[in-house]
């Protein structure tokens, strides 16, 4: 049997749900800026870059999507969502840390993954 959660408890978990999406918005943005201001057609490195950028935003959209859904979600489920979320955004965040000019991106990536973590600790 499982016991019911406190109202501290439930402040928590929906405060901690609401900056992870808040943080996958702003990272989502900053990735999808960021890949903007790279030339496809330049080196492979660069490419990558773009191209992980690209996904960052896409996951982190995707999760603040799942995040902001009122019905009730399997924590499975989410679990998985926040850990692909949070791995990507390292991925990102380290990538970014090798282009001047770079800096907030790679910041927002790391805020979004911190984030995540800190929500996945509120789940069961």
């Amino acid at each position: 049997m499982t016991s019911p959660i406190s109202s501290q408890q439930l402040y928590r978990f929906l405060e901690d749900r609401f900056t992870c999406a808040q943080a996958c918005t702003e990272c989502a943005r900053a990735c999808a800026v960021r890949a903007s201001l790279l030339d496809p057609d330049s080196t492979e490195r660069k490419e990558r870059v773009r191209r992980l950028a690209i996904m960052c935003a896409e996951v982190c959209d995707a999760t603040c999507r799942m995040l902001s859904e009122e019905d009730r979600q399997d924590e499975k489920g989410i679990r998985i969502q926040l850990e692909w979320c949070r791995s990507v955004c390292l991925d990102c965040a380290f990538a970014f840390e090798e282009y001047s000019g770079a800096e907030s991106a790679a910041d927002a990536c790391r805020t979004c993954a911190e984030a995540c973590t800190d929500f996945i600790a509120t789940l069961n």
